[in-house]
């Protein structure tokens, strides 16, 4: 087991908040992941209905008068590098009930959170029941993966909602957590704002299920025409026509915007930069407005940026989509067709790309235990999933390893691949790579999020060190597992792997198991036997894992990878992500959520003014979700083609 830890030395701070008395949103996301991770999501009952996977008023204030989040790291200790040490960081977040309302309402603003009984309130109530939404479903997802949270007690509530399958996130000032305005920023905004073509919503849009209905949404802003009466014309229609309260929900529920006061400064950011216009706002002479007024500097005399821009927030406000805004979306060109170099919306294009050729490409030498939070252009890698694809000064190898990287990071690939490992009985190779891939970041980082009301008693450990000792019993289990499943004589998923590999691993259990038991290596390791293993001795076996990974990895990129892209099924997903590449998402990276935020965001560097831009996150299980309804449709459609 893991020795003591030494006493932690402790300091304690005030949140860091903005002028506008916000907390800072990466803390705002980590507050609110840690809280979620602490509650158990049940079904409550309210008004006579029940609300299944949610949470109360007083189950949150509870929780956030004394919430512990404990991170252990796990390195080699720098007196002997041999031996693992283990450290420990635990942050307590206490405040009082108010305070822990006002921090659930910045949730609510965020949209991470909704009342389930009224999912249109916008207001925390005292006694009220909250479910989280797709959004705040993604930031979790991205926040457990990130910190390695064991979170089985949260599955079913990722199998059973929506969840945001891509969130635009706006680099934001370091100094006050403004969001950086800029060319590439609101050209990043604005395209994944109104989709690849105008999103008009389908007439049978209420019989849809709610993740049908939130696929839909995710297109883009809902659009509309809207027939108005000019004077001595008869009536005049106005197309791809937006309600301004619909545009602020759509921002908030799809970007990293914190609230609606957020969104109305970016839609008058629209209107500066001439891509929508105001239509009509038909509300009564004594009804308040609510009107954001955003300045900046004007464009060169052919341009459509003005020095103002202001949005109105009123229900009865509609705007439309302008011509300069249609070329800077790109709805009239066809798929994949990219503008001529001397058109509008190239130049903006051009223009939204100056943050992009600064982006960082985390990589390493490892090769095919690539950094999971590698930023990458996917319009790049599409292209190299091309059969005929030949890298410069590469091989045929190294462009199919290549290729296997980007499966294993798109999660349709990788779960078209499986499918096809599958079917040719190889399916244990990738089943095998991606299990030590998770061993060996759960190995390094864990952590936990309790409620600790009660003070811990003198003497008992720490929740730290609690949560550490269940992790490392947690990893010992898992480490046996996968070499009882691929690696041991017999398994029910055995590896074909080199001869020599498979006599070193089992000779160096042979001599641990016999040191620590004093009984004979079987072939097999069982629980009682495997409880002895320290860390060290698990960062040995992770070792001689990786040397498998690496056999593996070479057998799957030289024999499976070649074979899958000439599949039929590959072929027609390939064409859907290189439709997507060419879509609003193209001109900025992508990262997948499981990575954490880059130190310095995509299209910054060290030393450098910051100039604001966008990136991506995808989540995973969106992913996976999105597979399934696929498969499910696929299959359906197919049992009633044969009758």
């Amino acid at each position: 087991m893991p020795a003591a830890e030494p006493p932690q030395s402790t300091s304690s701070h005030m949140m860091k908040t903005t002028k506008r008395g916000r907390p800072f949103l990466k803390d705002t996301l980590d507050l609110f992941a840690t809280l979620v991770v602490s509650l158990e999501l049940t079904t409550n009952r309210q008004y006579f209905r029940t609300f299944p996977n949610s949470f109360t008023t007083d189950d949150a204030a509870r929780n956030l008068a004394s919430l512990k989040f404990s991170q252990s790291n796990r390195g080699p200790d720098p007196r002997e590098p041999s031996r693992i040490v283990t450290t420990t960081t635990t942050t307590t977040f206490s405040m009082t009930r108010d305070m822990a309302k006002a921090m659930c309402q910045q949730f609510m603003d965020a949209r991470l959170i909704e009342n389930a009984a009224d999912p249109g309130s916008n207001l925390f109530k005292e006694r009220g029941v909250y479910v989280l939404t797709p959004k705040g479903l993604h930031v979790l997802e991205r926040f457990m993966s990130k910190n390695g949270i064991n979170g089985d007690h949260l599955a079913h509530v990722f199998s059973s909602q929506p969840i945001c399958m891509k969130l635009l996130h706006l680099e934001r000032r370091s100094v006050d957590d403004e969001i950086i305005v800029s060319h590439s920023a609101i050209t990043a905004l604005f395209r994944r704002f109104v989709g690849r073509s105008p999103n008009y919503p389908p007439e049978y849009m209420e019989t849809m299920d709610d993740f049908q209905k939130y696929h839909e949404r995710s297109k883009g802003v809902a659009l509309m025409d809207v027939s108005e009466k000019a004077t001595g014309k008869g009536s005049v229609v106005h197309k791809h026509c937006f309600a301004a309260v619909t545009a602020l929900e759509w921002l908030c529920d799809f970007t990293s915007v914190i609230g609606r006061e957020e969104a109305a400064e970016m839609a008058a950011q629209f209107v500066r930069f001439g891509l929508i216009t105001l239509v009509s706002d038909k509300r009564k002479n004594n009804d308040s407005a609510i009107i954001f007024t955003v300045r900046g500097a004007a464009g060169g005399a052919n341009s459509s940026i003005s020095q103002h821009g202001e949005f109105r927030c009123t229900a009865k406000a509609i705007y439309r989509v302008t011509e300069e805004g249609r070329r800077l979306a790109r709805w009239d060109m066809p798929d994949g067709a990219r503008p001529s170099p001397n058109s509008s919306a190239a130049n903006v294009s051009n223009a939204a790309r100056t943050s992009e050729d600064h982006s960082l490409e985390t990589t390493t030498a490892e090769g095919p235990a690539a950094n999971d939070a590698k930023i990458h252009r996917r319009i790049s890698m599409t292209e190299k999933m091309n059969a005929n694809y030949e890298p410069d000064k590469k091989g045929a190898k190294e462009s199919n390893t290549d290729r296997l990287k980007f499966i294993m990071e798109e999660p349709q690939l990788r779960a078209l691949f499986r499918e096809f490992l599958r079917s040719n009985f190889c399916e244990e190779n990738l089943s095998f790579y991606l299990d030590v891939q998770d061993f060996k970041k759960s190995f390094s980082t864990t952590s936990s999020a309790i409620a600790a009301n009660p003070p811990a008693a003198r003497g008992k450990n720490t929740p730290g060190q609690l949560a550490m000792e269940k992790h490392h019993e947690a990893l010992i289990q898992k480490a046996f597992v996968i070499y009882n499943t691929y690696l041991a004589p017999s398994s029910q998923s055995e590896l074909n792997i080199d001869h020599g590999l498979r006599n070193e691993l089992s000779g160096y259990l042979s001599d641990v198991i016999q040191s620590l038991t004093g009984k004979t290596f079987q072939g097999r390791v069982e629980l009682e036997q495997a409880n002895a293993f320290n860390a060290t001795q698990l960062q040995t076996m992770i070792r001689l894992y990786e040397r498998i990974q690496t056999h593996v990895f070479r057998l799957m990129a030289t024999d499976s990878v070649p074979k899958f892209i000439k599949t039929p099924r590959f072929l027609a997903l390939k064409v859907k992500l290189v439709e997507e590449d060419d879509g609003p998402l193209a001109d900025f990276p992508l990262m997948n959520s499981t990575a954490s935020t880059p130190s310095v965001p995509p299209g910054l560097s060290a030393g450098e003014e910051e100039v604001g831009g966008a990136y991506v996150t995808v989540s995973q299980r969106a992913a996976i979700q999105e597979r399934a309804a696929t498969t499910t449709t696929t299959t359906t459609t197919t049992t009633t083609t044969d009758r």
